[in-house]
């Protein structure tokens, strides 16, 4: 079970991937929450909306960023784009024929 902290930070991922691709809505409620750090109360009260619908609010828009991620994947083609880009960088004495086989994988990706 994912920290209200790891949710956090995935869904601050995945508005960067996809936040072009919500409604106008959709973005203020999550920027207001997960990038300006402010309650749903202090949001309620901004939007003048109850507590209760920026919760609905946020809901969605998280989980139209999930199904985004589902069909399109670049959060984890990212993810494992850094992972080779890692590999590559610890171990700068690898032989050229390693470096060409990370290269490939990060090709495919």
């Amino acid at each position: 079970m994912e920290s209200s902290l790891e949710k956090k930070q995935r869904v601050n991922l995945l508005m960067d991937c996809y936040l072009e691709l919500l409604t106008s809505k959709q973005q203020t409620y999550l920027s207001l929450y997960y990038q300006e750090d402010l309650s749903l109360s202090e949001i309620a009260e901004e939007l003048n909306v109850s507590r209760n619908a920026v919760y609905d609010h946020l809901k969605r828009a998280v989980t139209s960023l999930e199904e985004y991620e589902n069909k399109l994947g670049l959060l984890d083609k990212h993810k494992k784009r850094m992972d080779l880009i890692q590999r590559i960088e610890k171990e700068q004495m690898t032989s050229s024929e390693q470096l060409i086989d990370y290269l490939e994988m990060l090709k495919k990706i």
